[in-house]
């Protein structure tokens, strides 16, 4: 199983290939070394990509992937029961368009948003603390042994990324601690929301915030006055300390949902969604790019056609009818 899910849309690349066709010898391998604990991490191929920001992704063998695969497909049931319904990011039946959905039902029933995003997130995930809270619901010690080396594989990938904050349970060796999560690995958005959901509980059982959604770093709580936001945003920023975690404070202010908040992609009021207007340039340059590629014979017509779906199928969320027709109508004439 953990094999079909990591060859998924991949099974005609070349290290999906190699896999295949030693498969058994591949599949059996692996298992003795998990049995045996002997499994270790292989390196990452690193690459930077620009969208929707810099970035540094980190892509682990597709052996490891496997790994991947197979320990998630034991460890997310756990705490798909823990995780609160307003979570939607890397989670069955969840999303970017049930999350806009839900941003945009909590804006026609309050009138006041407090927006929050985390500050190098991935890079600034503490890896003593992510395991602390893996060990709360992993009884386990081989799964937990192997969930630890994972979590090691990706030591120092992101340093660079990372400016260091101290905190006031801070001792002379924080800077030495162990940080970040490669961004590319399903088991670092799996643990994203892992450790984000402490966040989650914190929210809805603490502050008894009705009115929250969450999607990966980015949260919304929703309340009718901005003195209640003010005294939950202190809160937050409180409490991400005891995860080593802080919030751009500066553009983390309560506003009216009547001016609207950019979130997904879009920018989204109570009564419609529009497009931020660097997606639809973005798009219209990838459409140009791919008009190009189609004219030169580097891809099909059906390639051309699956990319611009895809687009569309995401934009259609949202107010882009006009935009849809303009864009299109700059392609072809």
């Amino acid at each position: 199983m953990a094999w079909r899910k990591a060859r998924r849309g991949k099974r005609y690349k070349n290290a999906p290939a190699i896999f295949e066709r030693n498969l058994d010898n591949e599949l059996l391998q692996i298992l003795h070394e998990l049995n045996d604990e002997t499994w270790q991490p292989s390196g990452y191929r690193s690459f930077i990509v620009h969208e929707p920001k810099r970035r540094k992704i980190s892509a682990a063998p597709f052996r490891d992937r496997v790994v991947h695969h197979a320990l998630c497909n034991i460890i997310v049931p756990i705490y798909e029961r823990h995780f609160i319904d307003d979570s939607y990011a890397n989670r069955v039946g969840k999303g970017t368009h049930k999350a806009l959905d839900r941003s945009t039902q909590f804006m026609r029933q309050y009138q006041y948003v407090l927006q929050c995003d985390i500050q190098q997130f991935f890079p600034a995930i503490d890896h003593e603390i992510l395991k602390n809270i893996l060990a709360q619901k992993i009884a386990c010690r081989a799964t937990m042994r192997l969930c630890e080396k994972v979590i090691d594989s990706g030591q120092g990938i992101l340093d660079n990324q990372y400016t260091m904050y101290y905190f006031p349970q801070d001792d002379l060796f924080a800077a030495n601690r162990s940080r970040g999560l490669p961004i590319g690995n399903l088991t670092s958005q799996f643990w994203a929301n892992v450790y984000m959901n402490e966040l989650d509980q914190f929210v809805k059982h603490r502050l008894h915030c009705k009115g929250y959604l969450r999607y990966v770093d980015d949260f919304l709580l929703f309340a009718d006055d901005k003195i209640t936001l003010h005294q939950w945003r202190k809160a937050i920023i409180e409490f991400l300390q005891t995860l080593r975690l802080t919030i751009h404070e500066n553009r983390a202010q309560p506003k009216p949902v009547a001016q609207g908040i950019p979130f997904l992609g879009f920018t989204v009021y109570p009564t419609h969604r529009r497009l931020k207007r660097s997606k639809g340039i973005q798009y219209r340059r990838h459409l140009k790019t791919l008009y190009r590629q189609y004219k030169l014979g580097e891809i099909t017509r059906e390639q051309g056609k699956a990319s611009v779906m895809a687009w569309l199928g995401h934009v259609q969320h949202g107010n882009t009818y006009h935009l849809r027709r303009t864009i299109f109508k700059e392609i072809t004439t």
